[in-house]
């Protein structure tokens, strides 16, 4: 089949987010054909370029969401009424907020929550209409009418109230941020040269990523995967929180964003969260259980296939973090729970692995670290004559001391992970596959990825993260058996192949409920009845080509005839015989005999009546048979055209099969 594959700021760019799983997905399934559909997110993004793509991947079409270029073209008074109307009632879904307990469908929707739904999705696809018919949607949404209609809709009754305090400043930073958000809406890629052509979209994420899946499933019927292993709704609350917008900013957006997902759910075929905690959120969201397959991340293990077999336990006395240094890590609760642990096991040491996250903040929080280690560990010497070293180190993948990732989990005998805040934790199941024993916060998925093969402790309390990490340095026993656990834990849910075998049968169960039915049409535009049967769809070639007008039924018997084979029921046989027909009935003589018996058959019509005898011997076997018949009026006569057709065909099927000319 043919996949549209819908990602923003991944795959195929080279620094792209789910730039790993998405290229694992495309190689494992190399019988399939795939288009990729990219939105870049910025400009040095698209200048860092793509990886190299496998030979499955047909056509590569990407769009910057960072910028958008007004077309100039400018509505007529039908357009710009239009155009006013659909941004209004998208406006007033904004304004009327969005809450979880009334974004499901079904037996939990009260009857507002369906209507606003249904008044946002209208909306959307109107825009996408105009965008499509009459192009110009970029400087639509930027112009004055879409400022003007969002502040009727914050002041009109049944608006939320943080959206009738927004003033003007507030007002166009909306406008603005929905005008990025809905570019996809103005691109080129839904004919039948882009997604109109696809059996399939798979979005790699809620957002703006599953917005060209949306139009396209609303223009020509194309089913909808939408996969997150990040909710794309959760990230958009935790940044608007950081970016400092006001209330009323903050409250339209996220309604917005909240009313997007909720159509992305409804509208998707099947939704596939990447763990228990993304699916609880797109459950809130509005999402249908019947739609959710939890698939969960497929990650390389043969990379640490050395260090999990190993008997080795590791230095002992080392505790381990890997990850991207950043303030939701909360390295802080990790040193000062250290600190508590060096009060009983004085020979500790604690690697701190990873290098700070994008940004000024990142590296001002790593900086903070440094200091706070350098101020609780002061650098200790065991003599008076020996260097002193602090028990805390920072260190970066490539350095002498961890060259590999995998020898950073080497390097110690207990893996810790101390965030507050996790989507699926990938350092934590690396861990698994080396055979580790890990000490973890209850934040995101991490419960349901250990599953009982280590230490979980509530996030943001040191005593207890240090008490728990005690109890496994005391204990390698312990530590031995918890470490064995994880791996084979690991390698049964969470290896590249079981999430490639997940996606593929997903794939299939989509293409066999939501067959894309296109209608094909000649050269001028009519359409062409049977022209997609059934065997299109399956590989190989089911009808041999034929120049001959006739085709069908007289083609195969006349290949039947050239090529002189017999059916395997009519090997051996051989003789000879002759068809004639008078006076409206049909007689037929013949003579036949084989290996596993013989016949004859003769017979003479007369007055519309059929009459049949003869006789047959073989080694099983000898019988006779003999009948006559009469009739009269309209049965029993035939006009001598078709007497000459009935006698055309019986000649046709004598030479088909030659040496039974009996049973033709």
């Amino acid at each position: 089949m043919r996949i549209g594959l819908l990602t923003e700021g991944g795959y195929p760019y080279v620094s792209g987010e789910a730039r790993l799983w998405c290229d694992r997905l495309v190689r494992g399934l190399e019988q399939h054909e795939f288009d990729l559909y990219a939105l870049s997110r910025s400009q040095e993004q698209e200048r860092h370029g793509w990886i190299e793509l496998p030979p499955q991947v047909s056509q590569v079409r990407a769009a910057p969401m960072w910028t958008a270029d007004d077309d100039g073209v400018g509505y007529g008074r039908r357009a710009r009424r239009r155009f006013a109307d659909a941004y209004g009632e998208l406006a007033a879904a904004v304004c009327a907020g969005f809450s979880t307990d009334t974004a499901g469908f079904g037996d939990r929707a009260g009857q507002s929550g369906n209507a606003e739904a249904d008044r946002f999705g209208n909306a959307l696809y109107t825009l996408a209409e105009l965008a499509r018919n009459e192009g110009g949607l970029v400087g639509a949404l930027r112009s004055e009418t879409a400022v003007r209609t969002l502040e009727r809709a914050c002041r009109a009754p049944g608006a939320q109230r943080a959206a009738r305090a927004a003033r003007v400043p507030d007002l166009l930073a909306v406008a603005g941020h929905i005008e990025r958000a809905l570019r996809p809406l103005s691109l080129d890629w839904y004919g039948d040269d882009g997604l109109g052509s696809v059996d399939l979209c798979h979005a790699t994420s809620g957002g703006p990523a599953a917005l060209p899946g949306l139009v396209a499933r609303h223009f020509t019927g194309i089913p909808l995967l939408v996969t997150e292993y990040g909710v794309q709704l959760r990230a958009h609350y935790i940044a608007a929180g950081d970016d400092g917008l006001s209330v009323p900013v903050r409250a339209m957006l996220a309604a917005f964003h909240g009313r997007l997902a909720a159509e992305t759910y409804r509208q998707a075929a099947i939704i596939t969260p990447g763990n228990t905690h993304a699916r609880r959120w797109q459950e809130r969201c509005g999402a249908d259980r019947a739609k959710l397959r939890t698939v969960h991340p497929g990650m390389e293990a043969s990379r640490f296939a050395d260090i999990g077999e190993r008997e080795e336990p590791g230095e002992p006395g080392t505790l381990v973090w890997v990850g991207r240094i950043e303030a939701s890590k909360d390295l802080i609760s990790l040193l000062h729970a250290f600190a508590e642990l060096r009060k009983e096991e004085p020979k500790a040491r604690l690697r701190l692995v990873g290098a700070p996250a994008e940004g000024p903040e990142a590296a001002a929080y790593l900086a903070h670290c440094k200091a706070l280690a350098a101020q609780l560990f002061p650098d200790e010497a065991e003599g008076a004559h020996s260097m002193g070293a602090n028990p805390v180190s920072f260190e970066e993948i490539g350095a002498p001391e961890t060259p590999d990732l995998a020898d950073a989990y080497a390097a110690g005998s207990v893996v810790v992970l101390s965030s507050v805040v996790e989507g699926f934790p990938i350092s934590l199941v690396e861990a698994m596959f080396c055979g580790r024993a890990t000490v973890s916060t209850d934040a995101g998925a991490v419960v349901e990825v250990i599953g009982g093969t280590g230490l979980v402790v509530p996030p943001r309390n040191p005593r207890a993260l240090a008490d728990a990490c005690v109890s496994l340095l005391r204990d390698p026993g312990r530590r031995e058996r918890l470490g064995a656990a994880a791996r084979a834990r690991a390698l049964e849910l969470f290896t590249v192949e079981q999430n490639i075998a997940a996606f593929h049968g997903i794939y299939l169960e989509i293409v066999s409920h939501c067959p894309v039915r296109r209608e094909a049409v000649d050269e001028a535009g009519e359409p062409l009845p049977f022209a997609n049967p059934p065997e299109a769809h399956v590989p190989g070639r089911w009808t041999a080509p034929s120049s001959e007008a006739g085709g069908g039924f007289a083609t195969w018997l006349a290949g039947r005839a050239g090529s002189g084979d017999a059916p395997s029921w009519a090997e051996g046989a051989s003789g000879s015989g002759s068809v004639s027909g008078s006076s409206g009935g049909d007689a037929g003589s013949g003579s036949g005999s084989g290996s596993s018996g013989g016949g004859a058959v003769s017979g003479c019509g007369s007055s519309g009546g059929d009459a049949a005898s003869g006789s047959g011997a073989g080694s099983s076997g000898e019988g006779a048979a003999s009948g006559s018949g009469s009739g009269s009026g309209a049965e029993g006569e035939r006009s001598g055209g078709e007497r000459e057709r009935v006698s055309g065909q019986r000649e046709q099927l004598a030479g088909a099969f030659p040496g039974r000319e009996g049973d033709a």
